[in-house]
C-alpha cells in the first residue's frame, strides 16, 4: 500500500469541514540532525533522527492534532513545515507547491499564508517593542497594510477580537500576563490574514483556566476566518476539544492516525493506549478505581533508535518479530491508521 496516498484518501473521506483536496500534504518527511565529535577537526559520528519518515495530510478548515511526549519530533515536524528547519528528505506540499527547495522570494510570498503561534509567550515577543508595533510588523513586512492609519485600525481590531483592550497597543510585553501575551501572539499571527497556522504547544505554558479560554478563542477564530490548524501538543485532554483528527508520534515516527472520536474511543496502538490511560479523570471515585497502565523503561535515544518497531522495547505485547521489521502505517479501518504488526 502507498501509505501517503492512502492517508490522503482517508482525509478526503473524513467528515470534516472544507473541500476534498488536502491543503497540506507531508510525505515521507525526515529530519536528521548531524552529530559531530572533535573541536578542530569535527567528524560525523551519527545523526539524531528527530523525524523519521512521517506522512500525513491536512484539509482546508481542518484541525489536525499532533501529539506525543517531549522529544518525539512533533515540534521539529512543525518547524520543517514552516521552513525554519530544512528537511533531510521528503516532501511538504502546500496548496500544490513543494515547500522544500523553494527559493527565498517564493517562500516569502507563502509566509503570508502560513503563520505560527509559538509555545512561550514570554520569549516570542520582542521586549523592546510595544504591542501595537509587534502586531503591525508583519503587515509592514508583507505590505498588506501600507498605510499607517490602516495598520493602527487593524491592530485595534485584532486586539479586540482576541479579547484585549485596544489600549494595550501602547503597552510593552512585560506589562502583561502570560495569557494576555499569548493573545498578542495570536493577534500577530492573524495580522496578515493567513489560512494555515501551526500552533506549537500554544497553551502548554499557561494556567489551566487560561488554557480553556485560549482553546475557545482558537476555535472561534477557526470558524470565523476559515482557518486550518496543525495543533501540536502533549496534553491529549486538550487536543480532544479542538481537533478533528489526531496523529500520535513516538521517537520520530507516526504510530497512529485517526478521527478524534475514533482515536479516543478505540485506540489501537499500545503507545496510544498508554497515553490515554495516563490522562486523569475529573472524578475522584473513578480515578481511585482505575487500573493505570505504566509504560516500562525510558525513551530510547534518537541517535541510536531500536531496530524494527521503535516502541518494541517498552511495548507490553511485543514479540520477537517486532525487533526485526519496521511496521508500516496501514489502514486497519476507514480513516484509522496504525503502525503495529500485531493489531
Amino acid at each position: 500500500m502507498n501509505v501517503p496516498r492512502a492517508i490522503e484518501a482517508a482525509a478526503v473521506r473524513a467528515a470534516i469541514p472544507g473541500t476534498g483536496t488536502p491543503l497540506l500534504t507531508v510525505r515521507n518527511l525526515k529530519m536528521h540532525f548531524p552529530v559531530t565529535d572533535g573541536a578542530l577537526l569535527a567528524r560525523l559520528v551519527g545523526h539524531v533522527k528527530a523525524v523519521d519518515d512521517v506522512s500525513f495530510t491536512i484539509r482546508k478548515g481542518e484541525t489536525l492534532g499532533l501529539v506525543g511526549e517531549s522529544g518525539c519530533g512533533k515540534t521539529t515536524t512543525g518547524r520543517c513545515i514552516l521552513q525554519l528547519e530544512h528537511a533531510t528528505a521528503g516532501e511538504i506540499i502546500y496548496d500544490g507547491r513543494n515547500l522544500i527547495g523553494l527559493d527565498r522570494q517564493s517562500m516569502l510570498a507563502l509566509r503570508q499564508r502560513i503563520q505560527v503561534i509559538f509555545q512561550d509567550p514570554y520569549s516570542s515577543l520582542n521586549p523592546r517593542m510595544k504591542i501595537g508595533d509587534i502586531i503591525a510588523e508583519p503587515m509592514k513586512v508583507h505590505r498588506t497594510e501600507p498605510d499607517k492609519a490602516a495598520r493602527s485600525a487593524r491592530v485595534a481590531e485584532l486586539l479586540r477580537r482576541c479579547g484585549l483592550d485596544p489600549r494595550f497597543a501602547d503597552r510593552y510585553p512585560h506589562e502583561m500576563s502570560g495569557g494576555q501575551r499569548q493573545r498578542v501572539g495570536i493577534a500577530r499571527a492573524l495580522s496578515v490574514r493567513p489560512e494555515f497556522i501551526v500552533c506549537d504547544e500554544a497553551i502548554s505554558a499557561l494556567d489551566v483556566s487560561i488554557q480553556a479560554q485560549i482553546i475557545n478563542l482558537l476555535e472561534d477564530l477557526r470558524d470565523e476566518y476559515g482557518l486550518t490548524y496543525l495543533f501540536i501538543a502533549h496534553d491529549l485532554s486538550v487536543v480532544r476539544h479542538l481537533c478533528h483528527r489526531v496523529a500520535v508520534m513516538y521517537l520520530g515516527k507516526l504510530v497512529e492516525l485517526a478521527d478524534c472520536d475514533e482515536l479516543y474511543g478505540n485506540p489501537l496502538h499500545p503507545y496510544t493506549q498508554a497515553l490515554l490511560a495516563a490522562v486523569p479523570v475529573p472524578d475522584p471515585t473513578v480515578e481511585k478505581t482505575r487500573v493505570h497502565q505504566v509504560v516500562k523503561g525510558e525513551v530510547p535515544s534518537p541517535i541510536n533508535p531500536p531496530s524494527g518497531c521503535v516502541f518494541h522495547p517498552r511495548c507490553p505485547i511485543a514479540n520477537e518479530s517486532c525487533a526485526r521489521s519496521i511496521p508500516e502505517l496501514r489502514e486497519v479501518k476507514p480513516g484509522h491508521f496504525v503502525a503495529c504488526s500485531l493489531v
